[in-house]
């Protein structure tokens, strides 16, 4: 994209799954990009690509500057380190673009199907997954007063489940899990019934979509979705990577966890009419990128 050519960007967790693959996309478009990332759960491997370019530099900066255990650190940095960027943005960049990276775990277990980005959501406040539910909204509240009170160009984007290369093969999201387990033969493991439905966008998609977004004019204080509305069981996930595969793991269903989401599907019409986005990456052409990249871990 030409508007990012010359520009200057700061990436924080830029060692991560999104970060990285933000990073030398921006790269590639001839941006000027700074990454930070403290490596608590980034991959210093993530950045090879970015780090052999003559536009990037690399800062090892912890945002919150007092490293705890990992769901504190998860509520700190979404929070206070969300303030403390937009801080210095107030200070020493004013006229610079936010983007703020949500979460689709904001509508929670939603009582509203597709999400919309008016839907207010459903979440336990005192849960297992609240230590990032609620300090994703926490955030968002934080963007909005910035917004509102200091007319900062803030933007919201409600990020839906996302994979491909590069991320942990540990992390415990549902399709790493899976596709080592497939891959090592081991019994595939699903929560529930595995009935319950995810959207899975792949991360190219992600990343346009996400950089549309920064690039279209006069869109601050806007809150989109990003994500795929091709809705699926955890059941048809799991088999389409046995099938893709050849594994002959058997699944095993196990107990679903507290708080989990039984359905999850982004209405992106927003995304549609302001942008001009929507996904192009079918979920089996993805899905075997991935799979190519996780044998490297056998």
């Amino acid at each position: 994209m030409q508007f990012y050519k010359g520009k200057h960007a700061l990436i924080t967790g830029v060692a991560g799954f999104l970060g990285s693959h933000l990073a030398d996309t921006l790269l590639s478009y001839g941006a000027k990009v700074v990454g930070i990332d403290n490596f608590l759960t980034g991959n210093k491997d993530n950045l090879s690509l970015a780090q052999s370019k003559d536009n990037f530099k690399f800062l090892e900066v912890d945002a919150i500057k007092d490293p705890t255990e990992y769901p504190i650190e998860t509520y700190l940095i979404n929070s206070l380190g969300t303030h403390n960027l937009l801080q210095y943005m107030l200070k020493a960049q004013p006229l610079a673009r936010f983007i703020f990276a949500s979460t689709s775990e904001v509508y929670g277990n939603p009582s509203q199907h597709p999400q919309t980005e008016q839907y207010w959501g459903n979440v336990n406040p005192n849960g297992l997954r609240s230590c990032y539910d609620e300090s994703k909204r926490l955030g968002e509240t934080i963007c909005g007063v910035h917004f509102r009170n200091y007319n900062l160009d803030i933007r919201i984007v409600r990020i839906f489940n996302t994979y491909g290369p590069r991320m942990d093969p540990k992390d415990g999201r549902v399709i790493p899990d899976l596709v080592m387990q497939a891959l090592q033969n081991q019994p595939l493991t699903v929560y529930g019934d595995g009935d319950q439905t995810r959207s899975f966008c792949y991360v190219s998609d992600l990343i346009q979509g996400i950089l549309l977004y920064g690039s279209t004019e006069y869109l601050q204080g806007e809150t989109v979705n990003i994500g795929n509305p091709n809705e699926m069981t955890i059941n048809s996930v799991a088999e389409q990577i046995k099938s893709i595969t050849g594994s002959a793991s058997p699944i095993e269903h196990l107990a679903l966890p507290a708080d989990d989401p039984v359905k999850r599907k982004p209405d992106i019409s927003k995304a549609k009419v302001l942008l001009g986005w929507k996904p192009e990456v079918s979920f089996t052409e993805g899905l075997k990128k991935t799979i190519e990249y996780f044998t490297k871990f056998l």
